[in-house]
């Protein structure tokens, strides 16, 4: 029995691609992206096989939570357009770049692979770079994240258009950041040792010779009496209005995120020392509680950098 034409059509195309080694290219910035359909302009998505820079192997992998931290050059390639070069991510991909120095992040296209030499992170097209603020800087340390953006940032970008601006990153999460890449950079840097202050306390001076004792020829001085021995006064029991004063419970919580499985949200709260508890379906992550905006602020930050961009401060319960 002779089956329909159109059941050997799939697998038609997919010999076709086998044969041409997934090498499509990727979307050209310059078209119109209405003519593409939408998110369709951004697929397929190319990998490539494995390549060498600097006799160091580098493998394309389409990892979705991609983080890191390291330098950035500025490229010839791409001239206005806000794209960059990357050697493992897809072809193409949205990354956000943060300049550790400023704390300005950008939303960048990934349309090439690169650098192609060096251990530069990321290589930047110009319009990226003064985008970022970075475009005299020869090498500028940064952040990149592989993003999801929606559909109007995706189009600009591929018009070769910038994208919205996003929110700075925090001084804190730089802090953070930045020790993390001289750790991996070896780097170590001095650590500032405050002077001490003066003393008020004046030195001491000499100390005073006794007064000679004349004694009459003939008698001899009597030896001075002891001073009388007085016992210690007991020191009176602490009232009950001196005893320490309890705890102040906290005011401020972080919400790390809310997950569909309990194993799940405990994998998440032990990266960020948090607490798991049911939230009707959900099982919701938290830090805290805090007594002051300042430590929940500091929590908030270390949540950010182990990867949950989601979290945020609120009132505790």
């Amino acid at each position: 029995m002779r089956l329909p034409a159109e059941k050997f059509l799939p697998l038609a195309a997919l010999s076709l691609l086998a044969a041409c080694g997934g090498g499509a290219r990727p979307y050209d910035a310059g078209q119109n992206p209405a003519a593409v359909g939408g998110p369709s302009a951004d697929f397929p998505m190319v990998l490539g096989a494995p390549f060498t820079v600097d006799g160091v192997i580098y493998t394309p992998s389409d990892t979705m939570n991609y983080d890191a931290v390291g330098y950035a050059v500025v490229g010839a390639e791409g001239g206005s357009t806000v794209t960059a070069a990357h050697r493992s991510l897809p072809l193409p991909s949205y990354i956000e770049v943060t300049a550790l120095d400023s704390g300005k992040t950008i939303l960048v296209r990934v349309e090439r692979r690169g650098p192609m030499s060096g251990k530069a992170l990321v290589e930047l097209a110009p319009g990226a770079a003064a985008q970022l603020g970075i475009a005299g800087n020869p090498r500028a340390a940064v952040r990149v994240r592989r993003m999801n953006p929606v559909e109007q940032d995706r189009a600009l970008l591929r018009m070769g258009q910038a994208a919205p601006a996003r929110m700075d990153t925090p001084k804190s999460l730089l802090a953070v950041l930045g020790r993390k890449l001289d750790q991996q950079e070896g780097i170590v840097r001095p650590v500032a040792v405050p002077t001490p202050e003066p003393s008020a306390t004046p030195a001491p001076g000499p100390v005073p010779s006794p007064a000679p004792v004349k004694v009459k020829p003939g008698k001899v001085k009597p030896a001075p009496k002891p001073a009388p021995t007085v016992a210690p006064s007991p020191i009176p029991a602490p009232t009950p209005a001196s005893a320490p004063k309890p705890a102040v419970h906290g005011k401020f919580a972080i919400q790390v995120g809310a997950f569909s499985t309990r194993a799940n949200a405990e994998t998440a709260s032990k990266q960020v020392g948090g607490s798991v508890s049911p939230a009707g379906k959900l099982w919701r992550v938290r830090m805290g509680p805090f007594g002051s905006e300042a430590e929940a602020k500091a929590a908030l930050a270390k949540a950010k950098a182990k990867g949950y961009s989601d979290a945020r401060i609120q009132r505790a319960d």
